[in-house]
């Protein structure tokens, strides 16, 4: 195995080894925001030697967020985030396989960019397009790790693991939801997402190695000015279940698929054989085929 001396401190744990760290460089992991949250999940990652990290962002660098997002330095204002994650992250660690994705994540894109990854990691601060990340984990069948701040306090879970409870179980769609203030408008201190963001890449890493107990159907929360944590229990909810997977199912296949060259008779075959495209027959009646040949 390459690189045995960087990553001999962690290698030395029992629950790790040898075969830990291969698990680690083998594995595929999405992180979607490269902001606060995104900046210590992507960083932590790629010095662990997680194998391929995709980074979707389609947000610039602010000086607003320096004082949190710390892969970002002010000669980096006005570049694109995943674009200059990336660039960071390969300097941490030149191993590591970095795939950009410099767009928001939504329905348009949300199935061609989770590709074949393992692991979803929740980076975002729109409630939104957390309902979109775990109906395509509930449909790809792919744990996904979250995380929210609010001022002093934040919270972590893991939803969709191992046919565990998911983001709507805990959270119930509702109404005005999307309204709740972000860091934006509500402010936070620039230490707490970097210490939320710890706590989701150490999830995934657990996941990733199949030790400990992974924080699925649990909610824990962390307030920063008293110290104090809390650890909540929250069940499987199968309506909730239910309802993330048509709507998941539904948004893949109503997928747009758009074609630069005409196919020709083996490409034509080949997609018609794929149960994600739909085959609309526009032909007229008197347009159809009619077999000419000969009956034995």
């Amino acid at each position: 195995m390459k690189e045995t001396k960087r990553y001999s401190r962690q290698m030395a744990l029992a629950e790790i080894g040898e075969s830990g760290q291969q698990k680690i460089q083998r594995a595929r992991v999405l992180v979607i925001g490269a902001g606060g949250l995104g900046c210590p999940v992507l960083q932590n990652l790629a010095a662990a030697g997680v194998g391929t990290i995709g980074i979707v962002d389609g947000d610039v660098v602010e000086e607003t967020n320096l004082h949190r997002q710390l892969l970002y330095t002010l000669d980096d204002c006005g570049r694109n985030k995943a674009v200059t994650a990336a660039r960071a992250i390969k300097k941490l660690n030149p191993s590591v396989d970095v795939q950009v994705f410099s767009d928001f994540f939504q329905s348009q894109n949300a199935f061609e960019i989770v590709g074949e990854y393992h692991i979803i990691v929740d980076c975002t601060d729109t409630i939104a397009v957390r309902y979109l990340i775990n109906d395509v984990s509930l449909v790809k069948k792919i744990p996904f790790v979250y995380a929210s701040i609010h001022k002093f306090e934040g919270q972590v879970s893991v939803f969709n693991y191992k046919n565990g409870p998911s983001y709507r179980c805990l959270f119930p769609e509702k109404e005005g939801m999307n309204s709740i203030p972000n860091c934006v408008d509500a402010g936070v201190l620039g230490v707490l997402p970097n210490a939320l963001g710890v706590l989701q890449a150490t999830e995934v890493l657990k996941i990733i190695l199949g030790i400990g107990t992974v924080l699925s159907g649990k909610l824990l929360i962390y307030e920063g000015l008293q110290a104090q944590t809390q650890l909540i229990d929250f069940q499987k909810n199968p309506k909730q279940i239910e309802k993330g997977i048509i709507n998941g199912i539904q948004l893949l296949n109503t997928q747009k698929i758009t074609f630069s060259e005409l196919l020709n008779q083996e490409q034509f075959f080949e997609k018609s054989n794929d149960s994600n495209v739909l085959l609309i027959d526009v032909r007229e009646e008197d347009e159809l085929p009619r077999y000419q040949g000969v009956m034995s």
